[in-house]
């Protein structure tokens, strides 16, 4: 496991942008991927996006796709996730995710893949 340090958040409109930082605290992340999870008041946990450390590969979930980027920051040993065009129903706590073990993701979307968490970072989309 790895301490992962998330920040960015915030509250924007409907349209704006916002970026969130992730950064592996303490050691150079060398894991097999990193990635970011939401959880809006109600709802589960649901997967955003990962990438994978190694070549830079990522997949995003449906409802992201094409206006989310993530990407890697060796100069910070950590993450962004590029956030355009937001929506209302993109307001979510979100929380930072890192595999360690660098052993293939299954598929990526799910929580019990990534064996450590940032605490997460407060998203409002104002419409």
């Amino acid at each position: 496991q790895v301490t992962l340090i998330e920040s960015g958040g915030g509250l924007v409109q409907a349209g704006n942008s916002l970026r969130l930082s992730c950064a592996v605290s303490g050691v150079t992340f060398s894991g097999y991927a990193m990635g970011w999870f939401r959880q809006a008041p109600g709802n589960e946990r649901e997967f955003v996006a990962y990438v994978r450390w190694i070549d830079g590969s990522t997949y995003y979930s449906e409802s992201v796709r094409g206006r989310f980027t993530i990407s890697r920051d060796f100069a910070k040993n950590g993450v962004h996730l590029q956030m355009n065009n937001l929506k209302a129903e993109d307001t979510a706590v979100y929380y930072c995710a890192a595999r360690v073990p660098r052993t293939p993701l299954r598929y990526g979307v799910a929580e019990t893949e990534y064996d450590s968490w940032g605490q997460g970072t407060q998203v409002t989309v104002s419409s």
